[in-house]
C-alpha cells in the first residue's frame, strides 16, 4: 500500500522541526526523513566532546576538559530575545514543557578598543561610557519616539513616513552621532551590516522596539538560551510534531526526490516511496536547486576562563560593529558554559562568527580570539551561504534560505514562504527608556 503523507520534511534543523511541529498541531500528516542518526542538522549540540574532536578529525579531548558527557556544543550557537517570534511560538504550542532557558547574562559591544557594557538598567546608563551627556538626550528622544509608534496609527508618527523615511533620514531627525547610531543600530536594532540605513525605517524602528521588549522581561539582558544547548529545540518541536502524529525516519538515505509535471510527487527512500503534496527541506537535499552568496566562519573555542572585561559573566553575547575594523559585516561572539549544563564545571564555550569577507577568512576573526585568550582548542568551520533557485510555489519543494541572522551572523535555515508573523507588542512601555538610559 503505497503510503501519503501532506508534508515530506527533510532533515531534523531547527526550522524544520519549527515547521513539522506547527504543521502536525494543524492536523496535518507529516513524515520526517533525516540522513543522520541525530536529530538538529546543522543545529545540533555535540555531544559527547569526544565526538567534536572526532568530527573536527582534532586529537583529544585532553583530561582536564572534564566528563565528555557534560559537553554539548552547538554547531551554530543562536540566542533569542525574549519576546521573540520563537518565544511565542514556544509558549503556543507548549514546547516550553519539554526545556528549560536561561537568561543570557549581558551585553557587550566592542568600541575603541575595549568592550562596553551595552545599558540594560538606569544605573548601567549613568555609569556607562558608549555615550556623552548630550547623545544620550538625543538617544532618549529616539527611544522614546520608538516606543510610543504605532504603524497603524500615524499620530504616533511625528511626521515620519516608515515606509519612506529611511534609516539614515530617521537618525539624522535626531540628529544622533555616529557612535551612537553603531550602538543602535549594531547593538540593540541587531543589524549585522549597513545597508539597513538606506533602507524604510519600520524594520529598525520594530527591532528596536522588540529589544525593549525582550529587555523589559528580564533585568540584566534581552536574550534566552536551552539549558543544555540549542539542539534542545529541534528535539522538542520533533516530539511535539510526534505526539500529534508526525513520523519519523532516522539515519535514512534519501535516493530520490519525485517530480511530476514540474511538481513534487514523492521521495525515495531506501527503496520505499513516500508520496506527499508539499516537501521542505534543508540545501544540503537540493544542490540544484540552490546557490551560493557568500561564506560565514565560526570558531568553536573551549576556555576555562570568564571572557576578560565582561565581569566574569558565566553567559553574553560581544558584538564587534564592522565599523571598528573597516569590515562590511559585524563579528559576533556567543559565551555559554557549564551554568547551562553544556560544558564541564568552571570551562566555557565562545563562537565567534562573522560573514567571511576575504580568501582568509580566520584572519578576519582575529579581533573577537583575541578577546578569547588564552584559548585551550579551537574549531574551525568555514560554511556557504546558500539562497532557493526559486521560491518553491511551482515544485511545491520548499527548501531553505541560509543568511545572514541578526542574532549570531549564522547561516540560518528560512524557509521560503514568510514563516514570520507579525510582531506584537503586548507589554507596558514605561521604564522601557530607562532601563536603556
Amino acid at each position: 500500500r503505497m503510503q501519503e503523507y501532506d508534508i515530506i520534511v527533510l532533515g531534523t534543523g531547527l526550522k524544520e522541526c519549527v515547521l513539522s511541529g506547527l504543521m502536525s498541531l494543524s492536523g496535518k500528516k507529516v513524515l520526517h526523513i533525516d540522513k543522520n542518526p541525530y536529530y538538529g542538522g546543522e543545529s545540533a549540540s555535540i555531544s559527547p566532546l569526544e565526538e567534536l574532536y572526532r568530527r573536527f578529525k582534532v586529537h583529544g579531548p585532553p583530561k582536564s576538559m572534564g566528563l565528555g558527557k557534560e559537553w554539548n556544543v552547538d554547531l551554530i550557537p543562536k540566542f533569542f530575545l525574549a519576546s521573540g517570534e520563537l518565544v511565542k511560538i514556544l509558549l503556543h504550542t507548549e514546547v516550553t514543557r519539554y526545556m528549560d532557558f536561561k537568561v543570557v547574562e549581558g551585553s557587550y559591544v566592542y568600541k575603541a578598543g575595549k568592550l562596553h557594557k551595552v545599558p540594560a538598567t538606569e544605573e548601567d546608563a549613568q555609569t556607562s561610557d558608549l555615550m556623552g551627556m548630550f547623545d544620550k538626550r538625543r538617544f532618549r528622544k529616539l527611544l522614546n519616539f520608538v516606543l510610543n509608534f504605532e504603524s497603524r496609527n500615524p499620530r504616533t508618527h511625528q511626521d515620519v513616513d516608515p515606509e519612506k523615511t529611511t534609516t539614515r533620514e530617521l537618525f539624522s531627525r535626531f540628529d544622533l552621532g555616529q557612535d551612537v547610531i553603531d550602538f543602535t543600530g549594531h547593538a540593540i536594532a541587531l543589524h549585522c551590516n549597513e545597508s539597513y540605513l538606506d533602507q524604510p525605517c519600520l524594520d529598525t524602528i520594530n527591532r528596536i522596539k522588540l529589544y525593549c521588549e525582550s529587555l523589559s522581561r528580564h533585568s540584566f539582558s534581552p536574550y534566552l538560551y536551552p539549558l543544555y544547548g540549542q539542539g534542545e529545540l529541534p528535539q522538542g518541536f520533533a516530539r511535539l510534531s510526534a505526539e500529534y502524529g508526525g513520523a519519523f525516519l532516522m539515519n535514512r538515505t534519501i535516493d530520490e526526490i519525485v517530480m511530476e509535471n514540474g511538481k513534487v510527487k514523492a521521495v525515495k527512500s531506501e527503496g520505499k516511496e513516500f508520496h506527499c503534496k508539499q516537501l521542505i527541506c534543508d540545501p544540503s537535499y537540493v544542490p540544484n536547486r540552490v546557490r551560493k552568496i557568500g561564506r560565514v566562519i565560526r570558531v568553536i573555542c573551549l576556555l576555562n576562563h570568564p571572557v576578560k572585561n565582561t565581569h566574569d559573566a558565566s553567559s553574553c553575547q560581544i558584538i564587534l560593529p564592522q565599523s571598528q575594523f573597516n569590515r562590511k559585516s559585524d563579528i559576533y561572539i556567543s559565551v555559554v558554559s557549564y551554568g547551562h549544563s553544556v560544558a564541564s564545571d568552571g570551562l566555557y564555550i565562545a563562537t565567534v562568527s562573522t560573514t567571511a569577507e576575504t580568501i582568509t577568512p580566520e584572519k578576519e576573526v582575529q579581533p573577537g580570539l583575541e578577546l578569547l585568550e588564552p584559548i585551550l582548542q579551537k574549531f574551525v568551520t568555514v560554511n556557504n551561504l546558500l539562497v532557493p533557485n526559486e521560491d518553491g510555489r511551482k515544485s511545491q519543494v520548499l527548501h531553505q534560505n541560509r543568511k545572514c541572522d541578526r542574532n549570531s551572523a549564522a547561516s540560518t535555515p528560512v524557509v521560503v514562504f514568510d514563516f514570520t508573523f507579525s510582531i506584537r507588542f503586548l507589554s507596558p512601555k514605561t521604564n522601557l527608556v530607562m532601563k536603556l538610559l
